[in-house]
């Protein structure tokens, strides 16, 4: 590949290689060599001009995976047209469909050996994502009677630490069916709490991706 002359064309397809090698042999065993050949051209030299080390494309690429997620998590909590229930709602159902899911679902991670890109979801989680857009969200929730809860900031750590860890397959690995009634059974807990977060079509989605990540399992056994 003829280097190329647009930098962000190329920190893309960087990138995409990058994540594409943590998630298949871990962050650990991926070398720059590894990166190089990926590329099909490109040289060290080239790779070097835009990343000072691979621990530096590393937290590029985790920039780059959350950017998106933000931007989507950010533009519900502002929706003035919503009220709490409606954006937890449809954060869900725009995550579910997101063509990303089908992609990770596909490459079928183990989370558990990629340490690396497990920490940073946690991170993401904990430091972002729970305190600057859900619980938020759920207060707002609280203010306007579409959710009852006394404890905002627990619940939105239980709604995403479990979604994001427990019910994902790349972190714990089970069988569609399994992962299936895992799902279910939060979907009794929440409305326990009163919470009715998932529909019909939701679980569907969600059994897709738990069929997709299986088949990819069991086709690299």
């Amino acid at each position: 590949m003829a280097r190329n002359k647009y930098p962000e064309e190329t920190t893309n397809q960087i990138l995409t290689v990058a994540l594409n090698l943590f998630i298949q042999k871990g962050y650990e065993q991926t070398s720059i060599q590894d990166i190089i050949n990926g590329l099909g051209g490109l040289t060290k030299g080239a790779i070097y001009h835009h990343f000072k080390s691979k621990e530096e494309i590393m937290q590029a690429v985790i920039d780059h995976l959350f950017k998106g997620v933000d931007e989507m998590l950010s533009s519900v909590r502002d929706d003035k047209e919503l009220n709490g229930l409606e954006k937890l709602r449809k954060i869900s159902r725009v995550s579910l469909s997101n063509p990303a899911q089908n992609e990770m679902a596909s490459a079928a991670p183990n989370l558990l050996r990629n340490p690396k890109l497990l920490a940073a979801q946690i991170e993401h989680l904990i430091e972002k994502a729970i305190p600057v857009y859900i619980q938020p969200i759920i207060e707002q929730g609280m203010r306007d009677g579409s959710i009852q809860t006394d404890y905002p900031r627990e619940l939105s750590e239980v709604l995403l630490i479990l979604t994001n860890l427990w019910l994902n397959p790349a972190v714990i690995q089970a069988s569609p069916e399994m992962m299936l009634r895992k799902v279910k059974f939060f979907d009794e807990i929440l409305k326990g709490l009163g919470l009715d977060l998932f529909d019909d079509e939701m679980l569907q989605r969600y059994e897709e991706l738990f069929r997709l990540s299986a088949r990819e399992v069991n086709d690299d056994n």
